[in-house]
């Protein structure tokens, strides 16, 4: 039977090497208000940092951060949808381009900034030697304070799977058709759902709770292997 593993932030570890980055993608959709639902939300964990706008005229609508309704929300995705990869779930929210911000001291092999996963070269091309599948990582642009600083990379890690149903409380409503809001709270005790994990991928996020990142037995292993810090590691049962 696959296992698969909850991979999340090891704080203890990052604080023991003293190093901080902070940023926010260059560009990114706008929350959006549902005029089916209601909601006014902003999905977390879909970050697409290979999505470059730079040769889109209207690039400067995807500068500022502020909720639109959701025919306005919809009208720049369509703009976004033709550089995106293909089949993406591009919610209200998604990040895009590369990470701007600022950064400094020592960082373990991965880092994060919230729910975004970077990653030095060198730990990701060691990973990529000991066969772990579908690493796709992209440069950032972190203006880091010492004069030699390393190669940052963030992790592209998109969303496949779902949590099990029978994780889900019953009475938790389903995701809105028109917009797709799903307002489930993180479970106690999360469960995948078997069926719909990717068999061709060891890092993803949930489908349907995308700021949970998951890596398979392989991933975990080299993790350990080659001694790469910086990531929690819990294992999650599937059904």
């Amino acid at each position: 039977m696959r296992r698969f593993f909850w991979v999340d932030e090891d704080s203890a570890v990052a604080a023991k090497h003293g190093g901080e980055a902070h940023g926010a993608h260059r560009w990114g959709l706008p929350g959006a208000t549902c005029h089916d639902c209601g909601a006014t939300w902003s999905g977390a964990g879909h970050h697409y940092p290979g999505v470059d706008l730079s040769a889109l005229p209207e690039r400067r609508e995807f500068e500022k951060a502020r909720p639109e309704s959701f025919h306005e929300f919809a009208r720049l995705r369509e703009m976004v949808r033709p550089l995106a990869p293909p089949n993406a779930t591009i919610p209200p929210g998604a990040g895009l381009g590369p990470l701007v911000g600022t950064a400094f001291g020592k960082l373990p092999a991965f880092a994060w900034i919230i729910e975004v996963l970077l990653v030095h070269r060198e730990a990701l091309e060691r990973l990529q030697s000991e066969g772990v599948s579908g690493l796709r990582a992209y440069p950032t642009a972190l203006r880091f304070r010492q004069k030699s600083p390393p190669e940052l990379l963030e992790l592209q890690v998109d969303p496949h799977g779902r949590l099990h149903p029978d994780c889900i409380p019953p009475d938790e409503p389903p995701p809105c058709p028109t917009c797709g809001r799903f307002g489930l709270t993180r479970p106690d005790a999360p469960i995948l759902d078997a069926a719909s994990l990717p068999t061709e991928l060891d890092l993803f996020r949930v489908g349907n709770f995308a700021t949970m990142v998951i890596g398979t037995e392989r991933f975990v292993d080299s993790v350990s292997r080659l001694g790469l810090d910086g990531l929690s590691i819990r294992e999650l049962p599937t059904r």
